[in-house]
């Protein structure tokens, strides 16, 4: 059940944002961009989604860094690029990741259980 104390909160992140965002892009929609600045905002949504993938690759547990064939997210992640950058195709790269992840978690578990 949602608290009133809870609405209110979201209803403040709401107003927080929009007004610190708001007021930028009716500032920048009247006046024409650079065309240098336009190139560079390009680069936001992947510098964006590195931040938020490597993360989640090098620590799955939130831990330190896991740089290692132990480490089934960065060799499912690697081969998930792997896929991206050769077939360009996003249905096959999620297909690709999430069957490395599962299979290197099997082989993974089984390596655990024979030692």
């Amino acid at each position: 059940m949602i608290t009133a104390w809870e609405l209110l909160l979201v209803a403040g992140m709401t107003l927080v944002t929009f007004g610190v965002r708001y007021p930028v892009l009716a500032l920048v929609s009247r006046a024409p961009l650079p065309r240098a600045l336009l190139d560079a905002l390009k680069f936001i949504p992947p510098a964006v989604l590195t931040a938020l993938i490597l993360p989640a690759l090098l620590a799955p547990d939130g831990g330190p860094l896991r740089i290692s064939l132990t480490n089934a997210a960065l060799v499912a992640g690697s081969v998930a690029a792997l896929v991206a950058w050769r077939s360009q195709n996003l249905l096959l790269t999620l297909a690709a990741g999430m069957a490395a992840l599962w299979l290197w978690r099997w082989l993974l578990s089984l390596a655990l259980f024979a030692a």
